[in-house]
Formats: C-alpha cells, structure tokens, sequence
C-alpha cells in the first residue's frame, strides 16, 4: 500500500524543524503548519494571500505543480506579459530580453479571466476531439488490417486454385508469388502496426492530459494559463501528425491484389512468374473533426487594426448543378466547422448544408416562405427568421426539422444569440427574449 504524502512547513523547516503543513500559500509558493498560516494571516503583507490545502495542492497535475509565479532566471515576481514572446516576463525581463518590444501588457489584465473564459471550454472540445480523432484512426487501421488478412487469404486461395490446373512445373513459381506475397503483405503489415502504436501512443497520451484537465480547477490563473499553453503544445502537435499523416500518404487505403498472367490462363509456355502482387492505395476516407492551430491566440487578445486586416480566400462552396439559379440571404458557419445557407427560390427558404471542405451535403428542409436571417443556438440547433410569417423558428440541422416556432409581433430582417438570449431588430428597436426561461428549448 502506497504511503501517504506528507508536507513539511516550509518556514519551520527553515529554522530547522520539521512540521506538517496543512496549507499551501500560492503568493509565497510555500507550505504553512497551523502556526505559521496564523502568523501568515496576521502579516499585512501576506494576509490578502491565497492560500489552499495541501490535498488541493497535490490535486493538481504534477506539471501546473511546477508552474512558478516567479522568474526562474531572476527570481522575481511576473509582473506583464509580451504578446509578441507570448511569455510572463518579470520587470528584470524587459531589460534582459524585452527591450525591443512593444506590445508589453499588465499580467493581471491577462489572467483575469482566464479561466471563466470560453477558451477553456475550446480547449478542452480541442483535447477531446483529437482523442476521438485519434480512436477512429485507430479504429479505421484495426479493421484495415483485418481487411488486409482477408485479401491475403483470398488471394492465397486464387492462387491455390489456378493451381490446381497445372503440373508440378508451376510448384517453383507457386512458392514464388506466395512468398512475394506474404512479405509485401507482411511489410504492409508491419507499416500500419508501427503507425497504430505511435497512434495509440498519442491517444494514451490524450487521455492523460483530458483526465488532468479536470484537476485544473485548483490551479492559479498563471498555472491555468501556462498549463493550457502545454496543453495547446500537445494537441497542436498531435492534430499536425495527424495532419501531416493524413497528407502524406500512410493513411491512405491500401488493397492487395493478386493478378493472374493472362499468359498462365490461355497456356504455360513461356511463363517466368505466377503473377503480380499488387498494393493499390486509395484516398484516406474518414473526415475527422477539425481541430484548431495557433490556438494561443484566443487566451491573449490582439486586435489588429485596420491596416493589419488583410483578406484572404478561405473557403468556396460548391453549389450542385441542379440549382442552375440561387438567391443566398445568409451563410453561417457552425461549431464543427459545417457551413449552412439559405436559399430564398420561389419564395421559399431552402436550408442548404455544406461540409467542411465546401462540398454540398444535403438540403436540410424548405421552409413555408422566404427567410432573412439565421444564428446559432446551441447543440444542432439554429434560430432561422420567417418573414411573411412573423415567426421565428427553431431548427434542428442534423434531424431536419424545426423544433419549435414563436410568433413576434412584426418582421424582422436580423436575429443573433448567446446561447441563452434571442435578439432581433424589430420596425423601430431591437426586441430580445430569454428562450430557456420561456421554455422554448429544454
């Protein structure tokens, strides 16, 4: 049975006793007896300290433990933050390593919020979807591999069976192509098990740090902070492998095919070989969740100015051939990264769904008359306006269906949300409703 830990205070241990501690103090990173913390709230300098208990502490996952709020290099206190480093810099840092830089900001404005912030929850949807991402590679290699064992097999029996109908002159060139066969096979094999461990690696690796992420709770804002930094270093890296896998090549499918000669078929003069062992590759097919890069950037704001903002092309949606005409009201891009547009024909909406690389997947529903607006709610489900109406309905874009309708008093030719509020621009103002309180949606 593992023995407990027990922490010694810090202070005592200093006048060389030793006590256990009961807290640990964030501001000074020390631990305090029940003595010393008295003393230690007493102390105008130390009495507005945080302070946590020592369980708590070693909740935390042993790399935020490490995180310090002090310099390493001139063991100061961390004072600002150089967004152009992205790194706490204390106030020796900036003449040290920082004096060329501009963008220095107070770190306290920095981890105000860090951890009520939305990039928590991004970054944990970004942990959890390259784990899944991870699970359905090697889900999708497992059975590739069962696939190959089979193609094995059949080709195998082929070549038994053409075999049968010749002498044994043909015994030589049978051990032949069965050998070509079991070590191209054997080496395609031996590819995907090595790609299937370091995959499995990964996904290992992603449930070790998705299981820490609930321990996060107990971290400072910096140990937040600089924790979801490694956290953002992990998935980053991952999501790149995966990418990087994923147009390279080693994902692709790949079939072994057995050829007869057509020579051996019609006669066996002049035959040199029993027939080719082929390994054709096809496209990776399975569409994985996109995960975000350079995802830093959404803990630190930086808005750029005017002259900063450059357009570029990101997407283009292929529109299918039957819709020879099209009236696009709105586009919306949605959480996972699907596109949906609307398409006032013949007075009609038509809710239109694109995948993320722009292609058309179906069409979600037609509406009963034309539309000038959409927002996102939550889960599937958007907030799309029906004009001549004077509705305002809810769909469910992966049932193809609306939910729910609500009448407004007049038109209206924009709608947005936060997830728990409904506004839209009435004749005069701007009107706004509380959906969950009405009962709109549970």
């Amino acid at each position: 049975m593992a023995s407990l830990v027990i922490d010694c205070c810090t202070l005592c241990n200093d006048d060389g006793t030793s006590t256990e501690a009961v807290r640990w103090c964030i501001e000074c990173e020390v631990f305090l007896c029940t003595d010393c913390e008295k003393h230690h709230k007493k102390s105008r300098i130390s009495k507005v300290h945080n302070t946590m208990s020592t369980k708590d502490y070693h909740n935390l996952p042993k790399f935020m433990q490490d995180i310090s709020s002090h310099c390493r290099d001139h063991k100061k206190k961390y004072e600002l933050y150089c967004s152009f480093h992205d790194c706490p810099c204390c106030v020796t840092c900036i003449t040290d390593k920082h004096q060329k830089c501009q963008e220095m900001k107070p770190l306290s404005d920095i981890l105000r919020q860090v951890k009520s912030s939305a990039s928590v929850q991004l970054f944990e949807k970004d942990l959890k979807d390259v784990k899944e991402n991870l699970e359905e590679i090697i889900k999708h290699l497992n059975s590739r591999i069962n696939t190959s064992n089979s193609q094995k097999t059949k080709a195998a029996e082929q070549i038994r069976s053409t075999r049968k109908s010749i002498n044994d002159f043909l015994e030589k060139l049978e051990q032949e192509i069965l050998k070509d066969l079991d070590s191209k096979q054997s080496k395609l094999k031996s590819e995907m098990d090595t790609l299937l461990q370091q995959l499995k690696s990964q996904a290992n690796q992603m449930s070790q740090l998705q299981s820490e992420f609930s321990k996060m709770q107990y971290a400072t804002e910096l140990q937040t902070y600089v924790g979801l930094r490694e956290i953002e270093k992990t998935t980053s890296e991952a999501a790149k492998h995966l990418e990087d896998l994923k147009g390279g090549g080693p994902l692709d499918e790949v079939n072994i095919e057995l050829i007869i000669s057509a020579e051996l078929q019609s006669f066996f003069k002049d035959v040199k070989s029993f027939g080719d062992i082929n390994i054709n590759t096809s496209p990776f097919p399975l569409q994985l969740k996109a995960v975000r890069k350079d995802q830093a950037q959404y803990l630190v704001q930086n808005i750029p100015t005017i002259e900063q903002i450059k357009p570029t092309l990101l997407r283009q949606l292929t529109i299918t051939q039957k819709r020879k005409s099209i009236d696009i009201r709105f586009c919306r891009i949605l959480p996972d990264g699907k596109y949906l547009i609307l398409d006032n024909q013949y007075y009609r909406g038509h809710l239109l769904l694109f995948s993320n690389d722009g292609m058309f997947i179906r069409e979600v529903l037609i509406l009963t008359g034309p539309s000038s607006d959409s927002c996102f709610l939550r889960n599937n489900t958007v907030a799309v306006t029906l004009d001549l109406e004077k509705e305002i309905a809810f769909v469910d874009v992966e049932k193809n269906e609306i939910l729910k309708s609500i009448n407004i008093s007049h038109s209206c030719d924009s709608v947005a949300s936060d997830e728990a509020c409904i506004g839209y621009n009435g004749i005069r103002d701007i009107c706004h409703f509380n959906f969950r309180d009405m009962g709109y949606l549970s």
